[in-house]
């Protein structure tokens, strides 16, 4: 495992399967982390899997698609854990499915709000807290849907290549403070709801098979692995990227 003693983590949405599943790796890599979800329940939970493997560990419950919760998040553990060096932004939402002209300006707006805003406001106070420490990674959360249309998902899939679009722009403004900014575009994730929802529905695990080459959904460990590796010194040369994780589903088309 890399060595990240001494470093400092902020992953948001970790009470679900992917953001605990990195905060977990950037524990076991020897950083405190910094875990926020509106859900502080599951949040909590996750931080207590890092207590008990002897990890330091926080939870501060935020809602990313308000900037004042988000400002006051990263202000919190920068004063528990004296700075920030990565981040794993992965806050989001799939919302509601509907053709372009059924969907709703709510329900577009929604996802706009959490996944793309979430970002930009979660980004805008972390880069300085990076400045302060001579540099940092940002991990921002795309999709494949940031790199391709989806049908009857018209709001995740402009939110998630708008991500993409701004992880660009800000791994050029910020490259000579030596702060990082890269995307990951991963496809189907084997999540809790989704292994429970394959269980149920063969139909639905066929269709999850056949639509990557690799014959299966990629997991959560797999995903924060390549989150940790981002942020290591074995990827300094690595800025405004986006890394697809999809077991060759875009090999599709």
């Amino acid at each position: 495992m890399r060595d990240m003693a001494g470093r400092v983590a902020l992953v948001t949405g970790a009470a679900g399967s992917l953001g605990r599943a990195t905060a977990l790796a950037f524990a076991a890599a020897g950083a405190a982390v910094i875990t926020t979800d509106i859900r502080s329940a599951s949040g909590k939970e996750t931080v207590e899997l890092i207590l008990d493997s002897g990890g330091r560990a926080m939870f501060v419950e935020c809602d990313v698609t308000r900037e004042d919760s988000v400002r006051e998040m990263v202000h919190a553990g920068v004063e528990e854990f004296g700075g920030l060096d990565f981040a794993y932004n992965n806050g989001h939402i799939t919302g509601f499915r509907a053709p372009v002209a059924g969907m709703t300006d709510g329900e577009f707006r929604r996802v706009m709000d959490v996944n793309l805003f979430g970002t930009f406001y979660c980004m805008k106070h972390e880069i300085p807290e990076m400045v302060k420490r001579g540099g940092g990674v940002i991990v921002n959360s795309s999709s494949t849907a940031g790199l391709r249309g989806f049908e009857e998902m018209s709001p995740y899939v402009a939110s998630k290549h708008a991500v993409a679009g701004l992880t660009k722009t800000a791994a050029l403004e910020y490259a000579h403070d030596n702060v990082r900014v890269v995307a990951i575009h991963p496809s189907v994730i084997a999540t809790r709801s989704l292994v429970l929802a394959m269980q149920d529905d063969d139909g639905l695990l066929e269709k999850v098979q056949q639509a990557h080459p690799l014959g299966r959904a990629g997991t959560p460990e797999e995903v924060a692995d390549l989150v940790v590796f981002l942020c290591s010194d074995s990827a300094a040369f690595m800025t405004g990227s986006g890394i697809v994780v999809d077991g060759g589903a875009l090999c599709h088309g």
